[in-house]
């Protein structure tokens, strides 16, 4: 599997590839752990009772007979693509772009915070309606768990549990639209036994703290099972499920180069009624193989099974990318196969009918309340409202400037705070906030707040440390984090940081801030979530970048023009 930020090392090897296709051809002796009469102390009987048991406690998506179904009983195949939103949390548009191509469904990759940047309860949320707003069910997963056990800075599947306990509040109401992925891929090839015990753990611990949603789990070796470890065990932790809400996800990429070994795979579960789908695949052939895609479309096709094709578009190697720079009319071969090609998206998706056939989003959201300023300096001014309501979701707010009848937008949020910079001291300024939503409707204005900036200067730099890391490299390329950190006694903000790279580094995307460089320096201005920095905080940004042989980290900080102790 290849992530949008790295390439894995996954089992393509010509040892894996003889090792799966032995498996293969001697019908991995477990297949008898998945049939029906070969491993299970249900009987028939026994297991429909069991499955209505189980549609009495869904609520939405659950699983019936071995299928995803809605909560009216249809089922719901998966057509549709994944997207890596918690590396590029700005392009909120592709939802609607991949809706747009004829897709039912996304993916969507998320951080708890383990390896990269935590989406945030807030940004969940704003992703949920954005699905909803484009009539898509959306598949959230994280991502930090990719190749534990073999990538020493991969996450936990209880660490991914814990972060979706503390999103219970999000997700509630929303299965219908929403299955949880527990785990990106959260096992490697080092004892891909040992993803058993942990993976039923987890899906254990979701259901204590009360979650009922759709719980998808990804196989281990990097996703692809080439070990059929999770062949073997799925009706163990199928079973494991109290609910029997639950769906196994595989990822088909050169380990699955020849068609006997997808249809073998994949008929596996279907003939023991366990519920899967193909949660990630490629087709581009790479220095591993060539994956066979065109039997994976149409075998998911002939047994009404789920798809969804890695990826949207910002690949570290492009080759995979569906979009070129996420530009739905740039679509690349790779594109045009998935989502024009036989047994594709656009040929084969079906909408869920939780979305009843209405017309689009058409209703903007009510305005939101009267802003209120607060931390106004020389030439800023931090302001808050109470939230707008919508009938899917509020996504973000845009803060505009008001004067002589026209508005200017000077600052954009996900929270009902914003800070507007760039001000002129002694100034008045009439303010006034409007709400959006995932189609893009915008609500009408808030109520005016007039503020006057202040005669002389904002809050001083000063006592700071950076912290400065590098995540992980690649070929051409890396991401990396810096964690800045105020160690006086008042607030920071607005606050400007800057620093050098030596080795011709170039920043290619950030979140938290963003960047100007202009050669080897870089200036950073805060987002609007990470504007103020308190006393004794600490904000962190991250970013990805181009770099040659050489990475060396930057040797100098400054905010707001004065040094920071590098830690």
């Amino acid at each position: 599997m290849r992530t949008a930020r790295r390439d894995t090392s996954a089992p393509k090897t010509l040892a894996a590839r003889l090792v799966a296709g032995l498996a293969a051809l001697i019908g991995l002796f477990v297949v008898g752990a998945l049939c029906p009469g070969a491993a299970m102390a249900q009987s028939p009987a026994d297991r429909a009772a069991g499955d209505r048991s189980a549609m009495a406690q869904a609520a939405g998506l659950h699983i019936s007979e071995g299928r995803l179904v809605e909560g009216n009983g249809n089922d719901f195949v998966t057509r549709g693509v994944n997207h890596a939103h918690t590396w590029y949390p700005g392009e909120t548009q592709s939802l609607a772009d991949i809706k747009a191509l004829g897709a039912n469904s996304v993916r969507v990759v998320l951080s708890d915070g383990y390896r990269w940047s935590e989406n945030s309860p807030e940004d969940v949320a704003a992703v949920i309606g954005q699905c909803k707003a484009n009539r898509l069910i959306c598949v959230l997963e994280v991502h930090d768990t990719t190749g534990y056990g073999e990538d020493a800075a991969a996450g936990t599947l209880d660490h991914a549990a814990d972060y979706w306990i503390g999103l219970k509040d999000v997700l509630a109401g929303q299965e219908d639209y929403v299955v949880v992925n527990i785990g990106n891929e959260p096992w490697g090839n080092t004892d891909p036994a040992g993803w058993t015990e942990p993976t039923v753990a987890a899906v254990k611990k979701l259901r204590a703290a009360g979650l009922q949603h759709t719980i998808m789990v990804d196989a281990p070796n990097w996703g692809q099972d080439w070990q059929g470890v999770m062949r073997a065990n799925a009706r163990s932790v199928y079973d494991a499920d109290p609910t029997g809400n639950l769906i196994f996800s595989i990822h088909m990429y050169s380990v699955f180069d020849t068609a006997q070994e997808i249809t073998d795979y994949l008929n596996a579960f279907v003939d023991a009624e366990l519920p899967i789908l193909i949660g990630e695949f490629g087709g581009p052939a790479d220095q591993y193989g060539d994956p066979d895609e065109d039997t994976m479309m149409a075998t998911a096709e002939r047994l009404g099974l789920g798809y969804l094709a890695w990826s949207w578009s910002g690949n570290t190697d492009p080759v995979l990318d569906l979009a070129l720079d996420f530009d739905p009319s740039r679509l690349s071969g790779w594109g045009e196969r998935i989502f024009h090609g036989a047994n594709g998206i656009a040929q084969t998706s079906k909408e869920a009918t939780v979305y009843g056939g209405d017309a689009p989003d058409t209703r903007a959201p009510t305005a939101p309340g009267t802003p209120t300023a607060t931390a106004v300096t020389d030439t800023s001014v931090t302001l808050g409202w109470t939230a707008a309501t919508d009938d899917t979701a509020v996504t973000g707010y845009d803060v505009v400037r008001v004067g002589d009848g026209t508005e200017t937008t000077v600052a954009s949020s996900a929270t009902t705070t914003a800070t507007v910079t760039g001000l002129t001291a002694v100034t008045a300024y009439t303010f006034a906030v409007r709400a959006r939503d995932a189609a893009g409707n915008r609500s009408a204005a808030s109520p005016p707040v007039e503020v006057t900036t202040d005669e002389d200067g904002g809050t001083p730099g000063g006592a700071c440390s950076v912290g400065y890391r590098v995540v992980g490299e690649w070929p051409g390329g890396f991401q990396g984090e810096i964690a800045v950190g105020n160690t006086g006694s008042a607030a920071v903000g607005p606050w400007t940081l800057a620093f050098a790279f030596a080795d011709g580094q170039t920043v290619t995307n950030m979140w938290g801030g963003t960047a100007t460089q202009n050669a080897g320096a870089v200036s950073v201005a805060p987002a609007s979530y990470t504007a103020t920095i308190p006393a004794g905080g600490t904000v962190t940004l991250g970013f990805t970048a181009h770099k040659g042989g050489t990475n060396s980290a930057p040797t100098a900080f400054t905010l707001n023009g004065a040094s920071c102790v590098t830690t």
